[in-house]
């Protein structure tokens, strides 16, 4: 989940509330939310080898097309430019939504929080061939949307990945959209094919959002997080089958008209080594989608999340997980859960960062000072790069040795294992051993 509790919901309002009433109060917000050490806030570049792209894909233009932000190795060049962190305003409506706050007045104030923030990497660069690329497909949280993963998923795109991070239509994300064609267009009536290979297609569609679906009253949670997450993991896999179709050369069209050039990617993506991963709801993604697509050769789940998912699908999950949890989310029935993923077969590790809080893998834990972000559970008693930077290099051992890389990751892991002053081995819940 993207906003865990209720408790940071009411920190959210009483901070609103506190900066409506007058504006010069802004100036005493800027400083609250950089702490008192005054020092730059901002998503941490990644430190691999290669620079990072990244650019935007949706295919068809329906709610039921593929949509996902993808971060790869690219070619440094003056004209690109780092996209927004935040792509549009209506993102902070939806966010808003999702924790029950006033719209008007939260774009106000996430806008002035976060709205200068910018993704480390560059939008639609040229890509860089270096051979055959292992392919990640990530997975956000509940509330979250594409582009909130940035350091992850740029991280492993620094380091030789191709990454989708796919923006889910399951109204789990805070927001998102799609396309439908004009009703009063004189091509409203025209077949898909022509539509969408039409150089004017865009001037045929206007932008439809879907928002956050809270619960209704009286209803039952786990019914609609059963369904989501079936559909979540289905969306993985078409992110997945739509690389696939490009990787082979077949021309595709996206909706959205980047500059990327698509073509470039043909014959560059090594169909062998395909992992899924994801945060939180995503992390329950990850565990479905292993189930249903043999493709995925692992899975890495970040804070999962276990309650969407149903304990008769675990045995078909023949896949290797890695679990990355935070110190300070997870409780006994849900690590309970993933401990019923064990095999004496198939490797299932897991692993706890010291000091850590649900919010420490998202982006949102670079971008908030100390005060405020301890206040709104973003930020947890470690360091939130060196967080970051432990989950990332366990991540990328773990990726190596089951997807039979020949790079370097192996010098970390022993982080696989837990062991650093900064990890927990296992976990730090107590779990009976009959719940399991």
């Amino acid at each position: 989940m993207l906003l865990h509790g209720g408790f940071v919901q009411l920190v959210t309002k009483r901070v609103f509330e506190w900066t409506k009433t007058a504006d010069h109060r802004r100036h005493t917000l800027g400083s609250f939310t950089m702490g008192n050490s005054g020092s730059n806030l901002g998503i941490p570049p990644p430190k691999g080898p290669d620079t990072v792209g990244c650019t935007d894909f949706m295919m068809d233009h329906t709610a039921h097309g593929s949509f996902f932000r993808l971060y790869y190795p690219c070619h440094q060049t003056e004209k690109a430019e780092k996209p927004e962190w935040i792509p549009n305003r209506e993102y902070f409506n939806g966010l808003a939504d999702f924790m029950k706050i006033n719209r008007s007045l939260s774009e106000r104030i996430f806008n002035y929080l976060f709205g200068s923030f910018k993704i480390p990497a560059y939008l639609d660069a040229p890509f860089k061939s270096t051979g055959k690329c292992p392919l990640v497909i990530f997975s956000h949280g509940l509330g979250a949307f594409r582009t909130l993963y940035s350091a992850i998923c740029a991280e492993l795109a620094s380091q030789g990945f191709i990454v989708a991070s796919v923006e889910h239509r399951d109204e789990s994300a805070s927001a998102t959209f799609y396309f439908h064609q004009k009703s009063d267009s004189s091509a409203a009536a025209a077949p898909e094919s022509v539509l969408m290979s039409s150089g004017s297609a865009r001037d045929n569609l206007e932008v439809q959002w879907m928002y956050y679906r809270s619960l209704q009253r009286g209803e039952a949670e786990f019914p609609l997080r059963n369904k989501q997450v079936k559909q979540r993991a289905d969306e993985c896999i078409l992110a997945l089958d739509k690389l696939i179709e490009i990787n082979s050369g077949i021309a595709v069209n996206n909706v959205l008209q980047t500059q990327f050039d698509w073509t470039s990617l043909e014959n560059s993506i090594d169909l062998c080594r395909i992992a899924v991963m994801g945060h939180s709801f995503g992390g329950a993604t990850v565990i479905e989608a292993l189930a249903k697509e043999v493709k995925f050769k692992c899975g890495v789940a970040l804070d999962s999340w276990m309650f969407p998912l149903v304990d008769e699908m675990f045995p078909q999950v023949k896949q290797p997980i890695f679990f990355i949890n935070s110190e300070k989310f997870q409780w006994a029935a849900n690590i309970s859960r993933m401990k019923k993923l064990d095999s004496t077969e198939i490797q299932r590790k897991m692993i706890t960062i010291r000091g850590t809080v649900h919010q420490s893998f998202p982006d949102f834990t670079f971008l908030t000072g100390h005060c405020i972000g301890k206040l709104m559970k973003l930020k947890g008693e470690i360091n939130p790069e060196l967080a970051i930077d432990l989950c990332n290099k366990a991540t990328l051992a773990f990726l190596q040795r089951h997807l039979g890389l020949e790079k370097n990751f192996n010098q970390w892991d022993h982080l696989i294992d837990g062991e650093d002053e900064n990890l927990i081995p296992g976990t730090n819940i107590n779990v009976p051993r009959a719940s399991i």
